[in-house]
């Protein structure tokens, strides 16, 4: 049985590929600020729900109500109005009151994008 070639690794400080500090200064460059990285995980997290997924499709072409949304998914309005929550504090949704209602919706377009190009990922 043949071993595999060691490749050197950063703790020896050599590279295989020959350009390690050329690539490891452009990364660090286009690298985002700590806390941005934190906040994106952060985003992506609230996307780990399916309850939550499929609110944010009810939602990707009309408002709704929290009755509505509950119907549409088959959830209870107590899970809706939890994970909604969720979704408001990540700034996924937005509300907005109509009478004793509160009508829901995505925030805006960037939210719509997310959903479709994770779903076009999933499908390749």
């Amino acid at each position: 049985m043949e071993e595999a070639p060691h490749l050197a690794s950063s703790h020896d400080g050599g590279c295989a590929c020959g350009n390690a500090e050329h690539a490891i200064d452009a990364t660090l460059d286009c690298m985002p600020d700590e806390e941005l990285l934190y906040d994106l995980a952060d985003l992506f997290k609230v996307f780990g729900d399916t309850t939550r997924i499929k609110i944010l499709y009810a939602l990707m072409g009309q408002e709704l109500c929290v009755a509505d949304i509950a119907d549409a998914i088959g959830a209870t309005h107590s899970a809706v109005s939890h994970q909604l929550r969720t979704l408001k504090q990540a700034r996924l949704v937005k509300f907005q009151r109509d009478g004793k209602n509160v009508i829901y919706s995505l925030s805006d377009d960037h939210v719509h994008t997310m959903l479709a190009q994770g779903m076009t990922h999933i499908c390749e």
